[in-house]
């Protein structure tokens, strides 16, 4: 995974639990990277994973909560440094469909080793997408945070429902709300 994953989470959890919490966390864990990480460096999904477990007791938050908190704010990060990319899209539904056809594009001309999860969509009816997650990493809890902090960012309110599909990811039913 990505550095800036592993650094924003750290700056989340600082905000949230404090420095010496996050440094005990990070101690404590078992990291291959000893718990030192660059944005621009590249992660296994496991330090990730000890690093959220890791929080868990000091935050109370179940592992999924905060999964899905992280997800709002990787959304929000994402909307301040790319907001581009989010000012050409008309709502959520159309910018949750760019993501594997456009984004994940751009990402891949930056990072061509990046190992990015996998988005099919398909829209329903008036407001309605449905979007097929497939990664090899568990992180469903996170694509679900971002997904809700999406649908916030355009002022809208959708109905949510997630559906696991083990082993390997997910399909988001997404109803926006009239």
């Amino acid at each position: 995974m990505k550095g800036i994953v592993f650094t924003e989470l750290l700056a989340m959890a600082e905000q949230a639990v404090g420095e010496a919490a996050v440094d005990a966390v990070l101690d404590e864990a078992e990291l291959s990277s000893g718990g030192v990480f660059t944005a621009v460096g590249s992660y296994p999904c496991s330090d990730l994973m000890a690093i959220v477990a890791g929080l868990c007791p000091h935050t109370g938050m179940s592992v999924e909560a905060l999964q899905r908190a992280f997800g709002g704010w990787m959304l929000r990060y994402f909307v301040a440094h790319y907001p581009g990319v989010f000012a050409g899209k008309s709502g959520p539904l159309e910018m949750l469909e760019s993501v594997d056809g456009e984004i994940h594009v751009e990402v891949r001309k930056l990072y061509p080793d990046a190992e990015l999860p996998r988005f099919r969509t398909a829209r329903g009816g008036a407001g309605e997408l449905q979007m097929i997650y497939t990664s090899a990493r568990p992180l469903t809890a996170f694509c679900h945070g971002l997904i809700e902090a999406c649908v916030a960012h355009y002022g809208t309110v959708a109905q949510i429902r997630c559906t696991p599909r083990p082993p390997d990811g997910a399909v988001f039913d997404i109803r926006l709300e009239r």
